[in-house]
């Protein structure tokens, strides 16, 4: 046995070292990201499946059951083609993560694009007046953080987003908040969040607010919540928010805050300040307006 050991540590070089931690390194890696791409899917399940029926042709084998050996092993012979029919739409989408993470081009088109949906949809229901909480998914995982979500796991649209929160009676997903995943879908929907543990917001902050500004506490989601009765849009990041953004703004922030899949502070900062500025023009001319009192015209006899 000493022996056996001397000669296997005598025969390593550092070079064979190096290719078999890198060699672990890449299978681990592939099966990490595999299991993430697929959890919440229904390719989840189909793992699970393909765990049982290896475990029932294991068993067969060893207790000697030839005709169900025989059945499972046939079977397996055909699955790799089962699954690439069953699952070619999410075998399809995948790849295009894979080329998408591959290429910083790529990724950066798709995150302005779910971008300009979001900022579209959001200004929409401003003008409309119908309240709305929208949830940016980043590295932290929200499902733990929110409770009595509906599962939509639809593509990401300002038609969709703005029908899910249309408040009429037959529409049972309006209430609550929107959560887009870290694939930029619609994942959930009527999900409730953590409310702020912050004492010393003012009045002006409803449960709306006070539930975005919650779940940017516990994690590092980002917020783009619309007022019901300002009709104003606000940013909320790591417990901050930024009140009253134009939609070019909230575009310039967001964008921003997603550039190389990392978040800028200056963004947000930049964005309160432009809030800030518009809150303090609105102001002037309000001023202005009281100052001038009412204008009467006499007509010319």
């Amino acid at each position: 046995m000493i022996a056996s050991l001397e000669e296997f540590f005598s025969s390593l070089t550092v070079a064979s070292v190096v290719a078999t931690l890198v060699d672990v390194f890449l299978v681990y890696y592939l099966i990490y990201r595999l299991l993430l791409t697929i959890r919440g899917t229904r390719a989840a399940q189909m793992v699970v499946g393909i765990v049982l029926v290896g475990a029932a042709f294991y068993v067969a084998e060893r207790i000697e059951l030839s005709t169900v050996s025989w059945l499972l092993d046939n079977f397996i012979s055909y699955f790799i083609i089962l699954i690439i029919v069953v699952f070619q739409a999410d075998i399809r989408r995948a790849l295009g993560r894979i080329g998408q993470s591959m290429m910083p081009f790529g990724r950066k088109q798709e995150t302005s694009q779910i971008v300009d949906e979001v900022v579209a949809a959001v200004a929409q229901l401003a003008r409309a007046r119908m309240g709305a909480i929208v949830v940016f998914e980043r590295d932290a995982a929200l499902e733990e953080f929110v409770d009595d979500a509906t599962r939509v796991d639809g593509v990401l649209s300002r038609q969709l987003l703005v029908a899910l929160f249309v408040p009429v009676r037959d529409n049972e997903l309006h209430d609550g908040a929107v959560v887009i995943g870290k694939n930029h879908r619609i994942d959930l929907a009527r999900a409730l969040l953590p409310l702020s543990k912050a004492s010393d917001l003012g009045p002006e902050f409803g449960t709306r607010h006070r539930a975005a500004l919650g779940i940017t506490e516990d994690t590092d989601a980002v917020v783009v919540v619309v007022s019901e009765e300002r009709g104003e849009i606000s940013l909320c990041f790591k417990g901050s928010i930024a009140r009253d953004l134009e939609p070019v703004i909230l575009r310039r922030a967001l964008v921003g805050l997603f550039a190389g899949g990392q978040a800028t502070d200056v963004m947000a900062e930049e964005a309160e300040a432009a809030a800030e500025v518009g809150r303090a023009l609105a102001s002037i001319s309000e001023s202005r307006v009281e100052s001038s009192g009412p204008v009467t015209v006499e007509a010319s006899r």
